[in-house]
């Protein structure tokens, strides 16, 4: 079992305002020190690059498990354990001390390549009573693939999902195994906010811009798959009454505000110009029109603008990337200086962001575990108050208070 353990150290000192409260964090240097991949200039102070920070609570790392086989999705159960996906296509429920159930049955099946599988994994808000469980994957249907959403109960032996149904597919399906966005939260009312992606190819790209497809949005639907009322397009001709917001590239985080209790997400960019994003009802978000990032060949994307009038600003941005998949927000007392900070599992950056918002805008980032060399796929925080991560090579984390 591996444990870190982070000391305080003795440097200058900013103060953030977080519910009231005064909490002092250390000003440091932005923890990015590579060259950005373009020249754009950021729209605003603080968009990219921000002042670091630097937890001065000890706290410990521990590795639970190293027996997932690539898990997508965490998400904590009532009684303190945790249900997780793995992208062929099985669930496990792990035990605090990391044992890991065996695969639970009853699953719709996955189109398991590439980005594609299981995805991600959220619970009932009354899970206690009707152990329903909600999930999201990638489906083979005539014409290619798809992101899917779909519903289940948890047998009282926790053997199998029964009772299992699609009950949303973001068209058009198209034959491509990358970019399914993929989460999925409950809102405060019961219903369900759900992510997708453009699919990647320069062919589906303008979808992302298209008012009546699916892809490249955050979707709004009730449990059983359909337009919640109110939605910001449902009286709107030729326009999808699920959309909840559009311009999206690949959405693989989301959480609300535990305050505020606004939608957050967190989408890839190409080469740089991975985003964070306050989600509005309504608003476009840009991608493919504007990005901070390059194609991969290096080209320049589009016409290579930042800013357009009517398309939202990313609260902040990456660049080079560090490829944001799940994230949440800390609610625990544990570590105060956490209470209400973002947190991230990056994959190419090999660690866990810590980002510090106060107003919106995010005001400090730390860089969590980088020494632990992992592609940290999801986090969440279990009832204990401890965060939980997930990673790409299979490994369960925990992260506490010493």
């Amino acid at each position: 079992m591996k444990k870190v353990i982070i000391a305080t150290l003795a440097l200058s000192t900013v103060k953030f305002v977080s519910c009231g409260q005064v909490t002092t964090q250390q000003a440091l240097p932005p923890v990015e020190t590579q060259a950005p991949n373009s020249k754009y200039p950021s729209a605003f102070p603080g968009q990219t690059r921000i002042k670091g920070v630097k937890t001065q609570t000890p706290y410990e790392v521990k590795v639970l498990s190293e027996g997932l086989s690539l898990p997508w999705g965490i998400k904590s159960l009532p009684d303190g354990r945790f249900i997780i996906t793995e992208k062929a296509g099985n669930l496990r429920i792990a035990k605090p001390n990391g044992e890991l159930s065996k695969p639970i049955t009853g699953l719709p099946a996955v189109d398991y390549d590439a980005q594609g599988g299981l995805l991600g994994i959220t619970i009932d808000p009354n899970f206690e009573r009707n152990r329903m469980i909600y999930w999201t994957f990638s489906e083979r249907v005539e014409g290619g693939t798809l992101t899917s959403v779909a519903k289940g109960k948890l047998s009282a032996d926790e053997s199998k999902i029964e009772g299992a149904v699609v009950i949303y597919r973001a068209t058009p399906a198209h034959k491509s195994n990358l970019h399914y966005g993929g989460r999925i939260v409950f809102d405060k009312n019961g219903t369900l906010f759900v992510s997708t992606g453009e699919r990647s190819d320069l062919v589906t790209r303008p979808q992302a811009q298209a008012l009546n497809s699916s892809l490249g949005k955050v979707l709004h639907l009730t449990t059983d798959g359909k337009p919640v009322v109110g939605n910001p397009f449902e009286n709107q001709a030729e326009a999808r009454a699920e959309l909840y917001s559009y311009g999206h590239r690949n959405v693989q985080g989301l959480a609300l505000h535990p305050v505020t209790g606004d939608l957050w997400e967190t989408e890839f960019g190409p080469r740089g110009g991975d985003e964070v994003n306050l989600v509005n009802p309504g608003k476009n978000y840009g991608w493919p029109v504007i990005t901070y990032g390059i194609e991969y060949s290096g080209k320049k994307i589009g016409t290579a603008i930042q800013q357009k009038e009517g398309l939202e600003q990313p609260v902040y941005y990456w660049d080079p990337s560090v490829s944001p998949s799940g994230i949440t927000f800390y609610t625990s007392d544990l570590i105060p200086e956490w209470k209400n900070n973002l947190f991230v599992g990056c994959l190419s950056g090999m660690h866990i962001a810590r980002l510090v918002i106060e107003n919106n805008k995010v005001v400090g980032e730390e860089r969590l575990l980088t020494e632990e060399s992992q592609r940290f796929r999801d986090v969440t925080q279990g009832n204990d108050g401890a965060l939980y991560a997930v990673t790409d090579q299979g490994r369960l984390y925990r992260i506490a208070k010493k």
